[in-house]
């Protein structure tokens, strides 16, 4: 997703950085390659043109600093407009309701993912919030739009409210009643969509949200459909009241520029994304870390996040206690193989890791590698997993006849394995394990004397300008420091 908006701006960031400051030349030469990368990833053209305008602004206005570097001056610039575009500070994801049940109406056009997405939304709101969900069917206009919310339902274990031979306002009021009834939490109305927009759906939709008073109404657009997805939310935000957007197929060949416009044409924010085929493939959408993102700062937030969804902090403890003790075996390898398969595809994963998203970009990554691994140490004997240095050139050949694979492969994954160990002990040695294992020494002692010593010097701690800058003034100190103990010696 908006590969072309981040390869377009951060080649300009690289070319402004030898320039001594910003003037309006070279800030010019830099707009002028903001728009092409903008419109290459069909954001809207009004969008863009407003957005040039108020980078322009900014970068010529009186924030800027004299002599500062020009390209830092303009990441910063350009991440707080894209995160200002795409919806500014993070949007709440749902507001629920107290004493009666929260009612979210899903609309849309056919074929956004509608029906999916609301199994997706339900998935979400049990999986994080811990509260109770009804799925309500809706869409008598498409074939099979019921059944197909019957079946995500079942494989979920949430209900689903059907009626037969009623119009659609009268079966999601009654699913509402049911809620109450049954004292359900979150009810969420899967209604109707049309090939294109026309008066019937809109009243039809309009009149389910006069039946229900919902408390949230959130617009389905199909990323894929670029400049329609936005046109699409603008009809509906006439004739709704919107509270938020969700985009989905963000995982296609969607250049994006939806993300980017939607926010802006609507005024409404958009509060989650679909990301792939399967239920779980749904988040939050963030609109700092998406700018982060595309600036290639990477993810980190978001990353830890994922961690945490397959790695629990005891099953984290007892791994870096192995690497600490250095007793990491080929068991604990399949392991953390099988925890980063769960984290989800691995070029997006490594993507979120700052620096590396560019360097991703056109490099093949065969995720079939992580299969062959597994393969290869489930065709080994428990012992041999234990003891890995026992594997003899015969214990290998058997090794690569039950995997499937060549004897180079096995000998591919054995180096691999020892260098990793190898880079364990250089880890242990710096005491990276130890400050793991002890959060009281290491990494916190070291973030209490430096926020000890900030505060020392007056720093605000809430102005991350003036963090940032007794950082860079620090660390210039310590470099200059060092190279005076160097001339000593």
């Amino acid at each position: 997703m908006l590969e072309s908006l981040s390869k377009g701006i951060q080649g300009l960031i690289s070319r402004l950085a030898g320039n001594g400051k910003l003037s309006e030349e070279n800030v010019k030469d830099a707009l002028r390659e903001v728009r092409i990368a903008l419109l290459e990833a069909d954001v809207n053209l009004g969008v863009a043109r407003a957005f040039m305008e108020r980078v322009k602004i900014k970068a010529l206005g009186r924030e800027v600093i004299e002599g500062v570097n020009p390209g830092q001056m303009i990441v910063k610039v350009i991440h707080d407009e894209l995160t200002a575009l795409m919806g500014g500070a993070d949007a709440e994801p749902i507001k629920f309701s107290t004493g009666s049940p929260t009612v979210i109406l899903m609309a849309g056009l056919q074929g956004a993912g509608k029906t999916t997405t609301c199994g997706k939304l339900a998935a979400f709101i049990a999986k994080k919030y811990q509260k109770s969900v009804l799925l309500a069917a809706a869409d008598l206009q498409r074939p099979a739009a019921v059944e197909q919310l019957k079946v995500l339902g079942a494989s979920l274990g949430i209900p689903v409210h059907t009626e037969t031979g009623m119009p659609p306002p009268a079966v999601c009021e009654r699913a509402v009643a049911r809620a109450k009834t049954e004292r359900i939490d979150v009810v969420i109305l899967d209604t109707a969509g049309r090939l294109h927009i026309d008066d019937s759906l809109m009243a039809e939709v309009a009149e389910v949200a006069r039946r229900t008073s919902p408390h949230e109404v959130f617009l389905v657009c199909d990323a894929m459909t670029g400049q329609d997805a936005v046109n699409s939310a603008k009809a509906f935000n006439d004739r709704l009241p919107l509270t938020g957007v969700i985009l989905t197929k963000l995982d296609g060949d969607a250049r994006g520029g939806a993300a980017l416009s939607v926010r802006e044409v609507t005024g409404k924010p958009i509060r989650f994304v679909g990301l792939g085929e399967k239920l779980d493939k749904f988040d939050q959408f963030y609109p700092s870390r998406m700018a982060d993102r595309i600036l290639g700062m990477g993810d980190v937030v978001s990353l830890v996040e994922k961690a945490q969804e397959v790695v629990d902090e005891r099953t984290a403890r007892a791994q870096a206690e192995k690497m600490f003790l250095g007793t990491f075996s080929l068991d604990d390898f399949l392991r953390l193989l099988q925890q980063i398969k769960r984290m989800g595809n691995m070029k997006d994963i490594l993507g979120m890791i700052p620096g590396l998203g560019q360097q991703m970009a056109n490099m093949p990554l065969d995720e079939r590698e992580f299969m062959r691994s597994e393969a290869i140490i489930l065709s080994m004997t428990s012992v041999e997993r234990m003891e890995p240095d026992i594997l003899n050139v015969s214990r290998r050949q058997r090794v690569a006849r039950g995997a499937g694979v060549t004897l180079e492969q096995v000998n591919d994954l054995m180096r691999s394995f020892k260098e990793m160990k190898k880079q364990f002990g250089e880890l242990r040695k710096m005491g990276v394990f130890g400050r793991l294992l002890d959060p009281t020494k290491g990494l916190q002692k070291e973030k209490e004397q430096a926020l000890s010593k900030m505060q020392e010097a007056g720093v605000n701690l809430l102005d991350m300008d003036q963090v940032k800058a007794w950082r860079q003034f620090s660390g210039q100190k310590a470099r200059a420091d060092a190279r005076k103990q160097r001339k000593r010696r």
